[in-house]
């Protein structure tokens, strides 16, 4: 019952809104167990049977809304305002596209591929992201770290003969070897067999329900995680500004090997391939460093200076003859059209399944970070399930049009954020520009040097390779989050990209279960006239009540800590010490302090789970109190472990006294003895 305290001097009404101080509450019960609460609030523990929730899931199903589910460009597109929504997305579409251009060449060349394969991927992958995607702003293509770990896989699997073409850039030719597979595979073979088992993969995750997957890595392995790859995309692009030929390496130590070779190749480098990556690095770093930022300022469009780059560059090396006169390495052919769509070779989507993990739980987990930050920003719902949906149809269709795997891209989504874009509308007008440049433009960019792409690459990694300043917060977060960071980024870089990761996660979630492991515990007092129970180390004014211990235990008691959590018992309440204690009284009639406690009462409220050992080890503990003549009360469990104490006395263990508050157990210690 709650009382509002009678009208204030100062004149205020009884419906004015009261502050806490003036608010009291008096409650008159009896003092309840557990059994009683229960039949009180008539508590059933519910167990369906799997039939029943079976049919409860066939029951709930709407046609209608599934296929919208399902499809959720028919949620939001009959709501497409046209008036207030289009300009912005075509905008946003335009300003992406732009971005689409050199970076989809850029990533296409870092992923083994020709250039020409970002571009399909920044048309396929749009168009069928806008059917099933439930994000409205992300941008699908290429991005730097699938990229890369697609070029891992390309590399294994596909021939590629180190030719002194192009300045000795390593290229594909058509006369190819076989390979370990005993067939000849060619590296966009392979890149769409990665593609196709990513697709099956999304699928698989999504019908098991495992759209919170990526919950799992943690911050510390992500930010350890994209600043080694962005390291190892660094070390692949510096034999191209430096126009030097490198042997390929594979495996553990493939960053320190290339900068060994690296080093060692450093005084043939070409100096003009040297100097036009200078140039070329300087433009983006003032662009992006200073006149971005200034002309933010007064006006909503950015600046593409990678398209700037890219333009001049291919105009320059197109009047003055880089690649035939200083033997600069060229993008070389691209193809005008879009490609005939073409089935990955069966044998390679089985080589493949393994090393496409990796990629598949990367592109998810980038995908949905990316979506969430976006939709909390602009308040609407990213459905992970339907993302993994999503993913999958995306990068199944994007193999059969020769795509690499697919995830969004941290700058272009960014920039169709702040340009304006409503919906996946911005992404269908952006592909529309790159269908243009497939079918028309891009011969135009076969003079364009690779070190141009290659300094744009460079330059887009400061956002990554800034994370290295994330060890400070992780720092003071915590030696656990620091040593995960460490851990992650040295096998990454050391070792290798996949195999890093894998480290990363079994670390992450090592450190996650030594987290859950650690436990709380403390003695709880009363402040006077609250009958409010806190930590008496923490709160100065709280009393410890006569011949009771009250012990509040925070964390999951099972058969792991079972033993910590009776020995924490023992040692906060000082009740080990009373065999060893004499009980014979003092010379002047009084017991020593060890023996005033009559009551220990184990405070539940903050634990989660309990198992079958724990409860027989709650028995154990409440046998050892019965022969100190200390009695036993548990109070404030959790219905889920209220259960597991029932299912306990029904195998023969317990036999407890629970309450469902810790004053009722209080009340009830002092009602059973008189000294308490």
């Amino acid at each position: 019952m709650i009382n509002q305290k009678a009208p204030l001097e100062d004149g205020r009404t009884s419906k004015e809104k009261p502050q806490y101080s003036e608010l009291s509450y008096l409650v008159t019960r009896q003092c309840l167990q557990r059994e009683d609460f229960n039949q009180l609030s008539q508590y059933e523990r519910l167990k369906p049977t799997a039939l029943d929730s079976i049919g409860a899931s066939v029951r709930n199903v709407k046609c209608l809304a599934s296929v919208k589910g399902f499809f959720p460009i028919l949620q939001w597109l009959p709501k497409y305002s046209i008036k207030n929504d289009l300009l912005s997305d075509m905008t946003a579409g335009l300003t992406v596209a732009v971005l689409q251009i050199p970076q989809g060449m850029a990533y296409g060349i870092l992923a083994g591929v020709a250039a020409n394969v970002g571009l399909y991927m920044a048309f396929f992958h749009s168009l069928v992201y806008a059917v099933f995607g439930t994000s409205r702003h992300i941008s699908m293509g290429t991005f730097a770290v699938t990229s890369l770990m697609t070029a891992k896989i390309v590399a294994t699997y596909s021939t590629v003969i180190p030719t002194l073409a192009s300045n000795g850039t390593d290229v594909p030719v058509p006369d190819l070897i076989p390979t370990e597979l005993g067939a000849v595979y060619t590296p966009i073979q392979v890149a769409t067999a990665t593609s196709f088992v990513a697709g099956i993969f999304y699928f698989i995750m999504s019908a098991a329900r495992l759209g919170m997957l990526s919950s799992l890595l943690s911050e510390p392995l992500v930010s350890g995680f994209t600043t080694a790859a962005a390291v190892h995309v660094m070390v692949s692009q510096l034999k191209d500004l430096l126009g030097v030929s490198i042997p390929r390496y594979k495996g553990t130590f493939k960053v320190i090997l290339s900068v060994r070779d690296i080093i060692d190749q450093t005084p043939n480098a070409n100096l003009t391939a040297v100097y036009t990556s200078l140039v070329v690095i300087l433009f983006m770093i003032f662009m992006n460093e200073y006149f971005k930022p200034w002309l933010s300022t007064k006006c909503r469009f950015p600046v593409p200076a990678e398209l700037m780059a890219v333009v001049g560059g291919t105009v320059a090396s197109y009047f003055i003859g880089l690649g035939p006169n200083f033997d600069v390495g060229l993008v070389g052919s691209i193809p005008t059209g879009l490609p005939a769509p073409e089935f990955p070779p069966l044998a390679l989507i089985k080589a493949v399944a393994v090393d496409s993990i990796a990629v598949t739980i990367v592109g998810y987990s980038i995908v949905m970070s990316m979506g969430m930050i976006f939709a909390q920003k602009d308040n609407y719902e990213v459905r992970p399930n339907q993302e993994l949906v999503a993913l999958g149809f995306t990068n199944i269709v994007g193999s059969i049009f020769s795509c690499i795997p697919t995830a969004c891209s941290l700058s272009r989504s960014l920039i169709q954020h702040q340009t304006g874009g409503k919906t996946q509308i911005a992404a269908v007008f952006s592909s529309m520009i790159i269908l243009v440049v497939l079918l028309w433009v891009g011969p135009y960019f076969e003079s364009l040097p690779r070190c141009v792409l290659a300094g744009i690459i460079v330059v887009a990694l400061k956002g990554m390779l800034i994370q290295v300043y994330h060890i400070k917060k992780f720092h003071r977060e915590g030696s656990l989050e620091l040593f995960v960071w460490c851990v992650t980024f040295l096998s990454v870089v050391i070792i290798d990209i996949d195999i890093g990761l894998l480290i990363g996660v079994v670390i992450s979630l090592i450190s996650l279960y030594v987290k859950g492991w650690k436990t709380y515990y403390s003695l709880l007092g009363t402040v006077p006239d609250t009958a409010i129970y806190v930590d008496i180390g923490s709160h100065q004014k709280a009393e410890e009540l006569p011949h009771i211990k009250i012990f509040k235990y925070t964390g999951s008691i099972n058969f792991a800590n079972k033993t910590n959590f009776k020995k924490a018992l023992y040692k906060e309440t000082k009740v080990h010490q009373r065999a060893n204690v004499s009980l014979v009284p003092r010379y002047n009639g009084e017991t020593t302090g060890l023996q005033s406690t009559k009551t220990v009462i184990i405070d539940l409220s903050s634990v989660p789970h309990v198992d079958t050992a724990a409860c027989k080890m709650l028995t154990e503990v409440k046998t050892n109190l019965e022969n100190l003549s200390i009695m036993l009360l548990l109070a404030t469990p959790a219905d889920c472990v209220y259960d597991a104490l029932l299912h306990a006395e029904s195998i023969g263990e317990g036999g407890f006294n629970i309450f469902p508050t810790i004053h009722d157990a209080v009340i009830f210690a002092r009602g059973n003895d008189s000294s308490v």
